[in-house]
C-alpha cells in the first residue's frame, strides 16, 4: 500500500478550505494545508468581513440625523477614513491569526506558500520547492476579481485594493450592478463621497427578485447614487490627479477612483489543474460531481472554484460535509442550493430565500403574491424616507411558501430564521397563525394579506 505524507492536503485556507482541513483533524487524519496569500482567505481579508465593518461606518450618518428626533443633539461629527481603515487592519490581522491558530491546534500543518498540482496524489510548493503526497487532495481556492477589458483598465482598481485605499475618493465610479457593487456604493454615499454607479444592463442585481431589485435603485438614487444603465467604460486615461472616464454611451466624467465590480472568476491560476487531469468548464471553474469530486478520483474541490453558489457559508458547508464523510463516517445530506438564504449588505439592507416571482411562475401556474411596502416606526418618527418592502410567494396549490424577498433595516439577521422555515416545508397558514411580535417590521411578514 503506498505511503503518503498526508491523508489530505488543502490548497486554499480560506473558509472552506480552513474548514475542511480543522474538521478532518479532528476526525483523526493527518492534513497539510498551503495558503499563498491570507489565511481566511477573501472573505477575512478582502470581503465579507472588513466589507460589513464598513457598512457599519457607513450608517453612523443616519443614527446621528435621527437622533434629534429622539432627543439627542449631537455635535457635529467628522468622518476619519484613516481612523477606519487603521481599526480594520488591526482586526483584519487578529481575525487572519485566528484563523491559522485554529488550523494549528487542530493539528493540521500550514504552509504559507502558494502549491500546484503535479498528479493525483503530489503537491508542489511554490517558493520552497518542497514536494508533499496525499491520499486525497481538496482544492479551495476561491475567486478573484474578474477585470472587463478596455483602454487604461489598468487605472482602474478591484475589492481586492479597496481596503487599502490611503484615502477616502471623493468621487468614485463604481462599474457594476451586482451586490458587491451595490452594496459599495451605499457604503460610500454613506461615507460622504459623490458616486456614479455604471451598470452594464437596464436594471441592478441581475437575478434577484424584480421588485426588490427596483426598490433598492430607488433607495440608491434617494441616497445621492448617480445611477447610469445600458452603458460601459471605453476608455480610461489619468489627466493629472484625475481620471477621466469616457464610455460608449458618449459620457464624459472626471473620477478620483474607478472601482471595478464586474463579476469574479474561479481562482484557478497555477494550480496545475491539466497536469493533473482536472477539468474545468468553459468559465474556468473545476468541473465537480456529488461530494466535489472532479474528474480524478483522489481530487476534491469546494466552494467559489466550482462556480455554484458564491457564498462563504456555502464552502463552509461544503467543507465541513467533505470531511465528515471521508474522515469522521458521518453522511451529511447534500446541500440545498435552491434555499440558501442570501444578504445585501446595503443601505437599507435585502435578505432573500427561495425563488424569485418571474421563477416561481415557471414552476406553479397557481401564485399567490403577497407584499406591502412601508415606513417602519423608527423611519416614521425620525422623518425618514426610506421603506421597508416585503413579498411572500405562495404555491396555491399546496399553500407551501417558496420564497421571500425582504428589504429593510435588520431584514438580513431576519431571513436566517425564515431559511429555517422554507427548508421545513413550512406553508403560508404556519405563517399565518404565528402571533406577530409587535411592535417590529417583522410581525408585518406574518400579518401580509
Amino acid at each position: 500500500m503506498q505511503q503518503f505524507d498526508f491523508d489530505l492536503f488543502v490548497i486554499g485556507a480560506g473558509s472552506g478550505g480552513a474548514r475542511a482541513a480543522r474538521v478532518a483533524a479532528k476526525h483523526g487524519a493527518r492534513v497539510g494545508i498551503a495558503e499563498g496569500a491570507n489565511f481566511g482567505g477573501t472573505c477575512v481579508n478582502r470581503g465579507c468581513v472588513p466589507k460589513k465593518l464598513m457598512v457599519y461606518a457607513s450608517r453612523i450618518p443616519d443614527a446621528i440625523k435621527s437622533g434629534k428626533a429622539f432627543g439627542w443633539d449631537a455635535p457635529a461629527a467628522r468622518f476619519d477614513w484613516n481612523a477606519l481603515m487603521s481599526h480594520k487592519d488591526t482586526e483584519i490581522d487578529r481575525l487572519e491569526s485566528v484563523y491559522e491558530r485554529n488550523l494549528l491546534g487542530a493539528g493540521v500543518q500550514t504552509f504559507p506558500e502558494h502549491a500546484t498540482l503535479l498528479d493525483a496524489n503530489t503537491v508542489r510548493l511554490r517558493n520552497s520547492g518542497q514536494v508533499v503526497t496525499a491520499q486525497r487532495i481538496l482544492i479551495a481556492t476561491g475567486a478573484a476579481p474578474a477585470r472587463p477589458d478596455f483602454p487604461g483598465v489598468e487605472l482602474a482598481i478591484t475589492s481586492d485594493e479597496l481596503f487599502h485605499l490611503p484615502e477616502q475618493p471623493k468621487r468614485l465610479l463604481i462599474v457594476g450592478g451586482g451586490y458587491i457593487a451595490v452594496e459599495f456604493a451605499g457604503v460610500f454615499a454613506g461615507l460622504g463621497s459623490q458616486v456614479t454607479q455604471l451598470v452594464r444592463g437596464p436594471a441592478l442585481l441581475r437575478g434577484f427578485d424584480d421588485e426588490i431589485a427596483e426598490t433598492l435603485r430607488e433607495h440608491l438614487s434617494m441616497r445621492g447614487v448617480d445611477l447610469v444603465f445600458e452603458d460601459r467604460i471605453e476608455l480610461l486615461q489619468r489627466e493629472g490627479a484625475a481620471l477621466r472616464v469616457t464610455t460608449t454611451g458618449g459620457r464624459s466624467f472626471e473620477v478620483d477612483t474607478v472601482l471595478l465590480s464586474t463579476g469574479r472568476l474561479p481562482n484557478i491560476e497555477g494550480l496545475g489543474l491539466e497536469a493533473a487531469g482536472v477539468e474545468v468548464n468553459d468559465k474556468g471553474a473545476i468541473v465537480v460531481g456529488p461530494g466535489g469530486r472532479t474528474t480524478v478520483v483522489s481530487i476534491f474541490a469546494i466552494g467559489d472554484v466550482t462556480d455554484r453558489l458564491n457564498l462563504t457559508p456555502v464552502a463552509i458547508r461544503e467543507g465541513q460535509a467533505f470531511s465528515d464523510r471521508h474522515y469522521g463516517g458521518i453522511e451529511s445530506p447534500e446541500i440545498d442550493y435552491a434555499l440558501v438564504p442570501t444578504a445585501v449588505f446595503t443601505t437599507p439592507e435585502i435578505g432573500v430565500v427561495g425563488m424569485t416571482e418571474s421563477q416561481a411562475r415557471e414552476h406553479y401556474p397557481r401564485l399567490r403574491v403577497l407584499k406591502t411596502r412601508f415606513r417602519s416606526m423608527a423611519q416614521a418618527f425620525a422623518g425618514s424616507q426610506d421603506q421597508v418592502f416585503f413579498k411572500v410567494l405562495v404555491d396555491d396549490a399546496t399553500d407551501r411558501v417558496v420564497g421571500v424577498h425582504l428589504l429593510g433595516e435588520g431584514v438580513a439577521e431576519m431571513i436566517q430564521f425564515i431559511a429555517v422555515a422554507l427548508k421545513a416545508n413550512a406553508t403560508w397558514l404556519d405563517f399565518r397563525s404565528t402571533v406577530a411580535l409587535h411592535p417590529t417590521i417583522a410581525e408585518e411578514l406574518v400579518t401580509l394579506k
